[in-house]
């Protein structure tokens, strides 16, 4: 299989079971309804894990724009990778939103809070503050991409299968620990993707998509991505 293909069919995997289990939390008549944050993080950390163990040997299982611009940088994917990643990444995320609303589409009908349907599709601040929502997902990716290229590069994280359970782990305490500023993106294509899914697909009342707002998690996490790789490849030599 391409890596590419695996990329977009990754990413669409990631963003089908993370979103979804945030439409189970907080759209109306779900089993799920209002299971709670620690729900939405675990599953979200789940949603990663899984196709990062079917598609890791073939692609490096990036899935996040922001890791694979790390990654590049640092030396880890070719440049001539870079964009062609993003781009079945950013694609993936798009189609994995649309599968999204064709699985929850009912529940999606039966619920009026338009914030909420927004939600199942992209992250928005607690606190409407876009410095200090900047920062939060600057932070989030640095952790993100500094732990994941720190466990790499000492060596702990040797066996691959174990490599992907531990980034699982990383994500599951971002998630707990960092997302509750602005719902961590972490990762511009998970964002951005859905949130464009958002506004092509029919959604019963969906209201706005908070495109004022989007260019909060794409940059902080490509800022993010970069300074956590850096600083990686600086501390593990």
């Amino acid at each position: 299989m391409s890596p590419y293909l695996a990329e977009f069919i990754g990413t669409a995997f990631l963003v089908l079971l993370g979103d979804t289990v945030v439409c189970n939390v907080v759209l109306n008549k779900t089993k799920g309804n209002s299971s709670g944050w620690i729900v939405i993080a675990f599953g979200w950390a789940v949603a990663v894990l899984i196709p990062a163990l079917m598609f890791g040997p073939t692609s490096g299982a990036h899935f996040n724009p922001a890791l694979t611009l790390g990654l590049a940088i640092n030396g880890a994917l070719p440049m001539a990778d870079l964009v062609p990643y993003i781009v079945c990444q950013m694609l993936g995320a798009i189609f994995g939103g649309i599968l999204v609303w064709l699985m929850y589409k009912d529940h999606f009908d039966a619920t009026d809070d338009q914030g909420a349907k927004l939600g199942c599709f992209c992250t928005g601040p607690a606190i409407r503050n876009p410095m200090s929502n900047l920062f939060s997902e600057i932070l989030a990716t640095f952790v993100l991409v500094f732990c994941i290229l720190g466990v790499t590069q000492t060596g702990v994280g040797a066996s691959p299968a174990l490599g992907t359970f531990e980034v699982c782990a990383i994500i599951l305490s971002c998630g707990v620990s960092l997302g509750g500023t602005t719902g961590y993106a972490i990762n511009p294509a998970r964002d951005l993707g859905p949130r464009i899914a958002h506004a092509i697909v029919p959604i019963k009342g969906k209201g706005s998509s908070d495109w004022g707002y989007a260019w909060i998690p794409v940059c902080g996490p490509f800022i993010g991505g970069v300074l956590g790789a850096v600083c990686a490849a600086a501390l593990f030599v």
